[in-house]
């Protein structure tokens, strides 16, 4: 007689072969997904970038030090595109952060410099009035109902003459603002700025805030359809009114760090990265999860758009230990 075929081999053996090379086509598919350019297209122009530069200055551009330098030359501005971040995912405006920034670095340096304050609680204090300008922001736009940028474009106007009126337009400059205060955007890690890791941290605190939380996903509903998202129970209201808030806290941290770059309280120091906080925003909106503002595709775009000015001066520029007085200029 002839044996019985062993049915367990006969079937399993196929099964197994089919099912690994399935799961290698799932995982190509997937890669492939990843790398397209609909998904991540600033990286094939940053690629074109760095293949042009390296042909047209193969001495300089292609070493180690060019990717520092275009970090630390922007960090400033990663802080200020993620600053924006949760307000535009959940549809609202923030156009007074950057003067948010200039307003925090001011603070921090008068009351440092000029008032004998401790680096702590002059830190404290700044942050603490970057809050009190998300929370204005917060009432004129969530519960004023003022459209957020004709609200927070005012807010900013506002702040930015009460700068000039405290300040005269006259940079706060001090030996106090020196090694403690200018560590916080000098010192090295790793060959890279403490803000360079400030924008790390705080992409990856955003990330897993929007893409991996409740608060997340009610914040991407809002931004999607604000009437939609209250008709299913969401408090769209308390969203917007917290992301105003988070967004004058982070810019106010990014305006901490800026002084600290610059060693010096600078009334116009946050001005000159309103747009360009924006585009790298709005370009990140583009990249890894199209049609959603997210915090590494904004650190992307601000890498891409980076040797495009204003980046932060890096190496800082040497200031003297004059002291400017408010009140004495």
């Amino acid at each position: 007689m002839t044996a019985a075929p062993d049915t367990a081999s006969d079937v399993d053996a196929p099964i197994t072969t089919t099912g690994s090379a399935s799961s290698r086509a799932s995982t190509s598919r997937s890669l492939l997904g990843l790398l397209s350019p609909k998904r991540v297209s600033a990286l094939y122009v940053l690629a074109v970038i760095i293949v042009i530069f390296s042909f047209w200055a193969p001495e300089t551009f292609p070493r180690m030090a060019t990717v520092q330098q275009i970090l630390n030359g922007n960090a400033v501005i990663g802080l200020a595109a993620l600053s924006i971040a949760i307000p535009l995912s959940a549809r609202v405006f923030d156009l007074s952060f950057a003067y948010t920034m200039s307003l925090s670095g001011v603070t921090a340096a008068h009351l440092l410099a000029n008032k004998d304050w401790s680096l702590s609680a002059s830190i404290a204090a700044a942050l603490g009035i970057a809050l009190v300008v998300g929370l204005i922001n917060a009432v004129v736009v969530v519960v004023l109902r003022v459209d957020s940028m004709i609200g927070t474009l005012a807010t900013g106007s506002i702040i930015q003459a009460f700068i000039t009126f405290v300040t005269n337009e006259i940079p706060i400059t001090d030996s106090k603002l020196y090694g403690g205060f200018s560590d916080i955007g000098q010192k090295q890690f790793l060959g890279l700025i403490l803000p360079v890791w400030y924008m790390f941290v705080a992409a990856a605190l955003l990330w897993f805030l929007l893409s991996h939380t409740a608060t997340g996903r009610r914040i991407y509903a809002t931004g999607f359809n604000t009437e939609a998202a209250r008709l299913t129970g969401i408090k769209t209201k308390r969203i917007q009114f917290c992301s105003l808030l988070v967004s004058a806290v982070i810019a106010g941290w990014a305006g901490i760090a800026l002084a600290g770059v610059l060693g010096s309280g600078s009334p116009t120091a946050g001005t000159p990265y309103l747009l360009p906080a924006f585009a790298a925003a709005f370009l990140g909106a583009t990249q890894l999860t199209p049609g959603r503002f997210n915090a590494w595709g904004t650190v992307l775009g601000v890498i891409t758009l980076g040797p495009a000015p204003p980046a932060s001066p890096w190496p800082p520029p040497r200031r003297g230990h004059r002291t400017c007085s408010p009140a004495s200029s």
